[in-house]
């Protein structure tokens, strides 16, 4: 079996679920109704490295937000995909117009929806907060929950196989 490490040496695209992986999960609701999600910025300051590193990054999210299409834009993450009943066919589509096989995809999940994902990809990544089925399924565990910082974690893995992390702009700092 090919190691965490090993896996990521090929990744390409990075494919994340929204709650309990870049958020922690947890529902907020303002007066208005209007949801509210609070997002690690140092996930995000990670994800923008990733970019830069020319890793693709997209999001797969069962519910819709606002609060998510607004951070995704803030980021620079072009490939959000919200409000989605069936993540498989998505990441299919969205692998087909990127041209990229399942070898060259890592994907974080934290709960059953997620899980024919990770099992289909090359390198499957799971939060610590994650279900246990998840985290069995996972080649690689964070030792951070999701929304605290899960995210940066599995982006400083991926880049530092690629030679990429830290990124050239923090070298020497």
């Amino acid at each position: 079996m090919r190691t965490p490490s090993a896996r990521a040496a090929r990744i390409r695209l990075l494919v994340l679920d929204v709650d309990g992986v870049l958020t922690d999960g947890g529902l907020l609701y303002g007066v208005g109704g209007e949801e509210i999600k609070r997002f690690d910025v140092h996930d995000g300051w990670a994800l923008q490295a990733a970019l830069g590193a020319g890793l693709e990054v997209g999001v797969i999210s069962g519910r819709a937000s606002g609060a998510v299409s607004r951070r995704m834009a803030e980021l620079g993450i072009r490939e959000v995909h919200q409000g989605v009943a069936n993540k498989s066919e998505c990441l299919l589509q969205m692998m087909a117009r990127l041209g990229i096989t399942p070898a060259d995809v890592a994907v974080m999940g934290d709960d059953l929806p997620d899980l024919p994902l990770m099992k289909s990809v090359g390198l499957a990544l799971a939060p610590a907060n994650a279900v246990p089925e998840l985290r069995r399924a996972a080649h690689w565990v964070s030792r951070r929950r999701g929304g605290e910082g899960a995210v940066r974690e599995a982006i400083e893995m991926i880049l530092e196989v690629r030679k990429a992390w830290p990124p050239p702009a923090l070298e020497g700092r």
